[in-house]
């Protein structure tokens, strides 16, 4: 079937120790980290995250990406599209990626995502603390893209679409000179590769700039976009009271917590489904294993409402022409965001089983 659609999963290439982390976090730190501190904050809040089949694993090891690569398979995931991270021609997060080109046994389709955002330390509140910046020119765009085009875009198990380079900007309005960028390495790809791209963008509240929309070939639905975020919990009147006369603060004073059915409700109607769009979905989302305040908790997700969604999204994009489908699942294995269809210990496999089954329905 030439228009089946195929789920890609997004892949956060993090859970192992480098040396920008053990400067910056400690040493030894991962996401693994934050995961294993994290704690229920208020009744029946589901934390923490903690793996089931895979375990901690560590992504250096070529068991444990042949694992992830094995599951995937399992349950039908198509490909992963794995974050990337460049500063100005320095790579972070990048030796599991690395370890993949190597290794033919690592069969798994796959993309990347430049994820082009300064690290800050947003995490423990201390947004103005720059990490490490991204910083823009023409020198770098070209060597950046002919990076990608010598040692990345050239495997052969890169996904294409129409033989095209699939590569996705996280945040293209943080290029001062988008189309210039685009541009340039369209010219590069074609000019000195005998290559094209295909350009897209990761499409949420953060970009509508309607002028720069065109410059590339299509768009990623990211989810969860928080400009479909429902009314949040607020606190109790006990909670209220307890603050101001007693100083006590109360979890959802600082943070949010939202309905994952409220929140996939509204999502999904405004969700565009058309030819120049993969469709996204989120099958749960709790960031406080990472933040200590403006923390966002989507707290009664289920597999059967991941799944409710899941099968409202396929059924709509089923109503497409294009011979390019794909739905962008957000994600596979971001454990600090409590985000994630790998295996854990409260839901076991269910993610991937729902996943699964709703692919195989259409």
């Amino acid at each position: 079937m030439a228009n089946k659609i195929r789920p890609i999963a997004i892949h956060l290439p993090q859970f192992h120790p480098f040396p920008e982390n053990d400067e910056w976090w400690g040493k030894g730190f991962t996401e693994w980290t934050n995961v294993t501190k994290a704690k229920p904050l208020f009744e029946g809040h589901y934390q923490p995250h903690l793996p089931a089949d895979l375990g901690f694993y560590d992504l250096r090891l070529e068991e444990a990406r042949l694992a992830q690569e094995a599951l995937a398979k399992e349950y039908g995931i198509y490909g992963f599209c794995y974050y990337h991270y460049w500063f100005n021609g320095k790579r972070l997060m990048h030796e599991p990626i690395d370890r993949k080109l190597k290794n033919p046994k690592e069969d798994l389709p796959f993309m990347l995502c430049w994820a082009n955002e300064n690290w800050s330390r947003a995490w423990d509140g201390s947004e103005k603390e720059i990490l490490i910046a991204q910083n823009y020119s023409a020198e770098d765009d070209a060597e950046h893209i002919r990076f990608l085009l010598s040692n990345v875009f050239n495997d052969k198990r890169y996904i294409r679409i129409d033989n095209k380079i699939f590569f996705a900007i996280y945040r293209p309005a943080h290029f001062p000179e988008l189309k210039k960028t685009l541009q340039l390495w369209r010219n590069i790809a074609k000019e000195e590769y005998n290559e094209e791209l295909f350009l897209v963008y990761m499409k949420n509240a953060n970009f509508n700039d309607n002028a720069n929309i065109n410059l590339f070939d299509s768009a990623i639905d990211f989810q969860p976009d928080f400009q479909h975020q429902p009314n949040p919990k607020v606190p109790s009147i006990k909670e209220r009271v307890e603050r101001k006369f007693f100083k006590k603060r109360s979890f959802f004073f600082d943070n949010k917590v939202i309905s994952y059915k409220e929140y996939y409700d509204k999502a999904f109607k405004n969700q565009i489904f058309d030819s120049k769009t993969f469709p996204g979905i989120t099958p749960m989302w709790d960031n406080s294993a990472r933040r200590q305040i403006k923390a966002l908790v989507m707290n009664d997700s289920t597999p059967e409402l991941y799944g409710d969604w899941l099968q409202k999204v396929i059924a709509a994009y089923k109503k497409v022409k294009s011979e390019n489908k794909y739905i962008f699942i957000n994600a596979w294995n971001e454990w600090a965001e409590g985000n994630h269809i790998e295996p854990c210990r409260k839901w076991g496999r269910r993610y991937l089983e729902v996943t699964k089954e709703k692919f195989d329905q259409q």
